[in-house]
Order: structure tokens, then sequence, then C-alpha cells
């Protein structure tokens, strides 16, 4: 192939052995490109591996009477670098609100969350011990259904059981002694 028109030709006209040659040609100066604004030769890959999907699907768009064949796909991995640095941002921008919603809050220890923790900490105390330990692993492991099944050794459905009684226990207990303190909720907060 001599030059990158004739090879632009054979791309606008669907010839796949067109796309590999432009690859071999303009696949290095391509990653360069994408490393230099991503900083990152994982994503730089990526972008790399885009664009020229990106050329192949567009490829009806070249002109070469406006620009060379690398001036295009160099354009083309601009753009979608840019996109993954935008993508980027806004998956740190949610993770960073996740992990704030998620942060216990720095608020003093006030007597009224004294008081919950004391109240649920004594009927926790009250229940027998297999129920206790399902709460304990549910709540303060953050441990799912099965999860505390293959560690207690407990059939599944007893540990449903067993979250579900003592739930009520201390949704019982919860109402009873928090009617002098207001309205509170119907049972623990993962903050205990």
């Amino acid at each position: 192939m001599s030059s990158d028109d004739e090879l632009a030709e054979r791309l606008r006209d669907g010839d796949e052995k067109a796309l590999r040659a432009a690859y071999d040609r303009h696949g290095a100066a391509v990653l360069y490109l994408a490393q230099r604004l991503l900083g990152n030769r994982a994503d730089a890959e990526d972008v790399t591996q885009v664009t020229f999907v990106a050329a192949w699907t567009g490829r009806d768009s070249f002109d070469p009477q406006r620009g060379t064949m690398l001036g295009w796909l160099l354009g083309i991995a601009r753009r979608k670098a840019v996109d993954r640095m935008r993508s980027a941002a806004r998956d740190d921008r949610v993770t960073e609100t996740v992990r704030a919603q998620l942060a216990p809050p720095d608020e003093r220890e006030t007597p009224e969350r004294i008081v919950d923790r004391l109240v649920v900490a004594d009927e926790l105390g009250r229940l027998p011990d297999e129920q206790r330990r399902t709460l304990e692993l549910a709540f303060y492991d953050d441990l799912t259904h099965p999860q505390i099944a293959a560690v207690t050794g407990l059939p599944l459905g007893t540990v449903k059981s067993h979250i579900r009684r003592g739930m009520a226990n201390l949704r019982r207990r919860w109402e009873v002694d928090g009617a002098a303190f207001g309205s509170r909720s119907a049972g623990p907060s993962r903050a205990l």
C-alpha cells in the first residue's frame, strides 16, 4: 500500500485489511497521543482500540480533501481520550458523593444516641445466643443471609427467622423506650 489516500479509499470501501494496515501504520502515533493525554498506558491502549473501532464505523466521514488519515485518526483519539477523562471525573464525583453519604457524621455523641446504643446493646444481650449472633453478623459485619448461614452453619431459613424475630424484639423495645424521647425509627441503624 503506497499512500494514505489509497488506504483511505480501501477503508471507505469496507476493506477490513485496510483497517489493519491503518492500525499498523498509525497505531503507535494514536497510542502515543492517548498516553500523553491520559498518563496511563492501560487507558491509552483502550482509547487506541476505541479510536480504530470508531474509524471503522465512521469510515465514510473521512475526507482526504480536509486532511490526512493520521490527522483524522488523531482527532478521533483526542475526542475519545477527552471522553475517557470526563467519564473518570464523573466516576470520581459519584464515588466521593457515595463515600460522603456512607461516612458516619462527625457529630458529638448526644445523650439520645448514647441511650439508643445502650437500649440496642441491652436488648441484644437478652436475645438467645444464635439470634444475637445472626443480628450482629448482619448489622455489624454487614453479611448477607447466605453469608451468615455459611459462617454459623445454620440453615438459611433459620438465619432469616432469627433475624426477623430479633428485629421484632428490638423494634418492640425501641418503641417502648423511645416513646420518652420522641419519634424514632423502629429498628437499629447501621451507625450503632
